[in-house]
């Protein structure tokens, strides 16, 4: 018989956000999953309950009454790898952009499905939860980086060092949506510049024509519309 969780083992989850509304939604949806949760109505005692609570995740409005979501994740992040999952009902790309690039983890519009949300939070522990990125494996896709060395269906793709580098960083976030600024500042050094810009492009296309089955509906490779990319994970 598997030994029963106590409180203090149950995964730990923040929310941030002031509509009491979405709170209750949250803890109704949580408490019934198997997370511990805690709360806060305003980026301050967000920021306090961070440092004092130390979740293994957090939930954060962007629309806070006294500091901008924006300026949270940038105070969390001065101390804090805690994965941070954005709840907003801003949609437009670059709020999503913005908030990605502070560092945020992963980004939900409101509203959202309780499906969904479940979906993301498990990502997200999981990807914190790593004690080893040398391999990775999913849906057949494999990067052992001790030999360096990725197969597709336990046939070996070869990579240029950019493509390489490109899947590695994404392999690293893997289920996070990364920016192309994001990108570009890793494997070019670069942020703005158009013909990197280009580059990823292209390179993207690249891998997809190699570790795709189907490259024009990749299942690998996300494209997150006028944001950036993320590689999926398969069970």
């Amino acid at each position: 018989m598997a030994p029963k969780q106590t409180m203090k083992s149950l995964p730990r989850i923040l929310v941030i956000d002031d509509e009491l509304a979405i709170r209750r939604y949250l803890h109704s949806i949580l408490s019934h999953s198997k997370y511990v949760l805690h709360e806060a109505n305003n980026g301050r005692d967000g920021l306090a309950a961070a440092a004092a609570y130390q979740p293994d995740v957090i939930l954060l409005d962007l629309g806070l009454p006294d500091l901008d979501g924006i300026e949270v994740i940038r105070r969390i992040r001065d101390g804090s790898r805690v994965p941070i999952i954005v709840i907003s009902v801003r949609s437009h790309e670059n709020d999503k952009v913005a908030a990605l690039d502070a560092g945020a983890n992963d980004y939900l519009t409101k509203p959202f499905g309780a499906s969904e949300l479940l979906a993301r939070i498990r990502v997200a522990i999981r990807d914190s939860n790593k004690t080893s990125d040398l391999i990775f494996s999913s849906g057949g896709l494999v990067m052992d980086q001790t030999r360096r060395l990725v197969t597709i269906y336990n046939e070996e793709v070869q990579l240029t060092p950019t493509e390489y580098s490109i899947l590695r960083l994404l392999i690293a976030h893997a289920g996070m949506v990364l920016t192309q600024g994001q990108i570009l500042k890793q494997v070019w050094a670069d942020e703005a510049c158009s013909e990197h810009s280009h580059l990823l492009r292209v390179n993207i296309s690249n891998l997809r024509h190699k570790i795709e089955a189907d490259p024009s509906h990749p299942r690998h490779i996300i494209t997150e519309p006028g944001v950036g990319y993320r590689l999926k994970i398969w069970e």
